[in-house]
């Protein structure tokens, strides 16, 4: 069996060159030069459970003086969406519930960067998404429409897959419900007990802070609880809510996440989260906690 790999890894991952301006408009010394081509085996890297190597650009002068990202101000709904947020509301709305349904994550970003995206999740800060997905089959009984099946993931700790994941078609879209959480640790224990959480903790326990964001459908808002998620979308940095050995260690996948983010939009890895990528204690827990499939899917 071939080894599971990143998909035609690139020979180098081209960021943008720097600009003066925004040294300049910080006050700071006028240097710079392009940035560095660093490949992944010199950051200690390697080859991570058998996935091929590759190479990233990541330096911090590169995230201190790279080009701004055009950042929408607010979320322009398609027509699709606006149905299918109304229609989660109805839900809401009928049955009196004090739930505020939030989009969280690449959506978001997404759709600040004035991208399309069709990946709905919605997080819900009182119940289970199993829990709302039945309350909209309820709904629709009663409207006299057609129900729609629910799909269950379960959680796995042991394969850091924390939250369980509900899954249901609304008109022809799927949308994935997953409740907010927070996490405490037993003493001696690495499986955190979840529990209901705000969107404050649960946006702290985001992979990085670029998908950290939520849009509030109730309130029609985008909602930055970590006060870095917009900016760092801005400059184009890819960098975590929390400190970023205890981010990968949490679920080490996110490793490979913040290489995939960096190439794709062009951003800068922070000098931090590189160094917690190469710790040795981080790519054992890739190699330990990672299903081959949860690898392959991620690149």
């Amino acid at each position: 069996m071939r080894p599971l790999g990143i998909k035609n890894p690139p020979p180098l991952l081209n960021f943008p060159l720097l600009s003066p301006r925004p040294l300049l408009s910080r006050g700071l010394p006028l240097r710079f030069r392009p940035p560095r081509l660093r490949p992944w085996s010199k950051l200690g890297f390697g080859p991570l459970a058998g996935a091929a190597t590759c190479c990233c650009v990541v330096t911090r002068a590169a995230t201190m003086g790279a080009a701004r990202v055009a950042v929408k101000s607010e979320i322009d709904l398609t027509e699709k969406e606006e149905r299918i947020f109304q229609r989660l509301l109805d839900v809401v709305r009928h049955f009196k519930m004090e739930v505020e349904l939030r989009v969280a994550g690449g959506w978001v970003r997404d759709k600040l960067l004035g991208r399309d995206c069709y990946d709905i999740d919605i997080a819900l800060d009182k119940m289970l998404g199993r829990e709302f997905c039945e309350k909209v089959n309820e709904f629709l009984a009663l409207k006299g429409e057609e129900t729609r099946g629910v799909g269950v993931i379960q959680s796995n700790p042991d394969q850091s897959k924390h939250l369980e994941t509900a899954r249901m078609r609304i008109y022809d879209t799927w949308i994935d419900f997953v409740n907010l959480r927070s996490e405490t640790y037993a003493e001696n224990s690495r499986i955190p007990t979840m529990m209901f959480g705000t969107a404050e903790e649960d946006a702290y326990r985001r992979d990085l802070t670029i998908n950290s964001l939520f849009y509030n459908i109730n309130k029609n808002l985008v909602e930055d609880f970590t006060g870095r998620g917009v900016e760092d979308l801005k400059c184009g940095i890819i960098i975590t809510p929390l400190p970023p050995k205890a981010t990968f260690l949490d679920d080490p996948l996110r490793v490979l996440r913040a290489i995939r983010f960096g190439a794709r939009f062009g951003f800068t890895l922070d000098e931090d989260l590189k160094k917690a990528a190469a710790d040795e204690e981080v790519k054992a827990a890739i190699a330990n906690k990672i299903s081959r499939e949860r690898i392959g899917h991620e690149v």
